[in-house]
């Protein structure tokens, strides 16, 4: 055993009343061991993570524990609760160290990256510049970013994301320590990118004897990579054991529901489990199948009549890069097509492009039978009520000044719709009951909102144009996977009840197989293979469609 927690309970202080995030999490860490600390935004992971470095401040919250032990280098045990902060810095880094979820903001945006971990050097092990910088450009080496030497020398923003998680990969591992905490560290990356983050971990630690704790959100991550998996739920521990053990014989039903809200790879469900298929002692698990001959006739029931959307040659270029080269494809009422491929492969540019929202290069956009390059100002706002796209951030894309409800009947006063103040604050709050939230929403701003709330105010804003496309652009990326389980049923819901028809974007090729009928592969701008979406997946015939598919998470255990 390497790190003994016994008892931790965090309490935020908000006024004079102390707010519980952790209650009574006990858990041990072995040598050369990688546990799993599983569970939802909100669960209390993170603060767990954040109490065993002593990163929660005291000034914010009280932090309490039967006892939180930590054996170092040489054998010897030490109380982490009853150090100084002296102590604790030379136990931070040098023992215990971590990587965090997003590099950008974790990284210093003024210094060199090579700097960066080259203080850490100087700071722990007393190496000299010149020495620091040896070690750094081995460290570089050692987690295979390319051309160390000029990564040496960029600053943060110049980097890729898997490069900047590689150079925070680096810090942590920079003066060997025995636990490596690691906090969603591949949460914002392409499947591809985050296969090749875990792959890295598991042989740093092979190399190195580390110890890993393992955050995550989601549990698909975890088979295959962690020894042991732990499922936080409201601040407390509901399940442990080893990750076979949890998988195929979950007890507690947030586990069960965490398990089965994944989209299925084998199979295609009319609809997703929920967590409230695990509440209140039901636990019943809907798995209505649609038959290959069912999908098949609604595929030819929606190829029958003409295309709402036809793009020709679409080009797009940003400095000298093109985003979108030459592009063209067709979409059909009442379908989904579905866009996949990694950051910078051109999806959303091309999505934003599609929408007009930044000019086209060249190449043609006919909705319906209308070229919309060739729209004047005045008659594209007209057509926008039939073209809405929801965005992946749901916070950024709403004025954090306006309540809900004013976010909603703002596009219906822009174009004039549903006649007056009373009619339209109807049609609102109709809008927000069919997204599953309610009147009470209308008076409350962003900010009070979770993420799955705010991205459903999003949906219900753009239904408020009755448009007939609406584009989804990451719209479900930032969501836990129970929310976002949500969400889709509530997309494919509204698409059937509406008649409506999606662009469907999405680096979760999990997600894109579950919501697509056709499916779009883009790299580089281009798009390098498209057909209907089982077929692609089964028999995908180019190489970097393979690899986008098997750096899915292994579902061994989860279907």
């Amino acid at each position: 055993m390497i790190l003994d927690v016994k008892g931790l309970s965090v309490g935020f202080r908000y006024g004079k009343k102390i707010v519980p995030a952790v209650n009574g999490v006990s858990f041990s860490l072995y040598a050369n061991e990688t546990l799993a600390l599983v569970g939802e935004s909100g669960s209390g992971k993170s603060v767990t993570a954040l109490s065993v470095m002593r990163l929660v401040p005291d000034h914010a919250a009280k932090v309490e524990a039967v006892c939180m032990k930590f054996r170092k280098h040489d054998g010897e045990w030490t109380d982490l609760l009853n150090l100084t902060e002296t102590e604790l810095r030379e136990i931070r880094g040098r023992n215990i160290s971590m990587v965090f979820q997003e590099p950008m903001t974790s990284l210093n945006p003024v210094l060199t990256c090579g700097d960066q971990v080259s203080e850490v050097l100087i700071t722990h092990l007393d190496c000299k510049k010149s020495q620091a910088r040896v070690n750094t450009l081995e460290l570089f080496r050692e987690v295979r970013l390319p051309d160390p030497e000029r990564i040496f020398n960029s600053y943060p923003h110049e980097l890729s994301g898997g490069q900047k998680q590689r150079v925070m990969i680096s810090m942590a591992i920079s003066c060997n320590p025995s636990v490596l905490i690691a906090d969603e560290p591949t949460t914002a990356l392409d499947v591809t990118v985050q296969k090749t983050i875990l792959q890295l971990l598991k042989q740093i630690q092979n190399k190195r004897g580390m110890s890993i704790l393992f955050i995550t959100h989601d549990l698909g991550l975890v088979s295959g990579f962690a020894d042991r998996v732990m499922v936080m739920h409201q601040g407390q521990i509901v399940e442990k054991g080893t990750v076979a053990g949890v998988f195929t014989q979950a007890v507690h039903p947030y586990t069960r529901g965490l398990l089965a809200c994944r989209p299925p790879l084998g199979v295609r469900l009319r609809r997703l489990p929920t967590m409230n298929d695990f509440t209140d002692g039901k636990e019943t698990i809907p798995h209505d199948i649609i038959s290959p001959e069912e999908r098949q006739k609604n595929l030819s029931h929606i190829y029958s009549v003409d295309p709402v959307l036809r793009i020709q040659d679409l080009v797009k270029t940003f400095s000298s890069i093109k985003a979108v080269d030459k592009v063209s494809f067709h979409l059909f009422p009442g379908e989904t097509l579905g866009i996949a491929g990694e950051s910078g492969s051109g999806k959303t540019s091309l999505a934003r492009v599609v929408l007009e929202l930044i000019p086209a290069d060249s190449g043609k956009i006919f909705f319906r039978d209308t070229d919309i390059t060739l729209l004047s100002r005045k008659k594209m706002k007209d057509l926008r009520k039939h073209l809405q796209i929801i965005f992946q951030d749901p916070f950024s894309s709403l004025n954090p000044r306006m309540t809900v409800g004013n976010a909603i009947q703002e596009p219906m006063k822009v174009h004039h719709l549903h006649g007056n103040e009373k009619a339209r604050l109807g049609k609102a709050v109709g809008l927000l009951e069919r997204v599953g939230l309610n009147a009470d929403h209308m008076h409350r701003y962003p900010h009070e909102l979770s993420g799955g709330q705010r991205q459903r105010v999003c949906i219900a804003r753009a239904l408020a144009v009755e448009p007939q496309l609406i584009i989804c652009d990451e719209s479900v990326s930032a969501l836990d996977v129970s929310v976002q389980a949500q969400v889709l049923n509530l997309l494919n819901e509204l698409k059937n009840e509406l008649k409506l028809t999606y662009i469907f974007i999405s680096h979760d090729l999990s997600v894109v197989r579950y919501m697509s009928d056709r499916l779009i592969i883009m790299k580089e701008g281009k798009i390098i293979e498209t057909g209907e979406t089982d077929q692609i997946f089964t028999h995908p015939e180019n190489e970097y469609t393979r690899d986008l598919i098997e750096a899915i998470p292994d579902p061994e255990f989860l279907h």
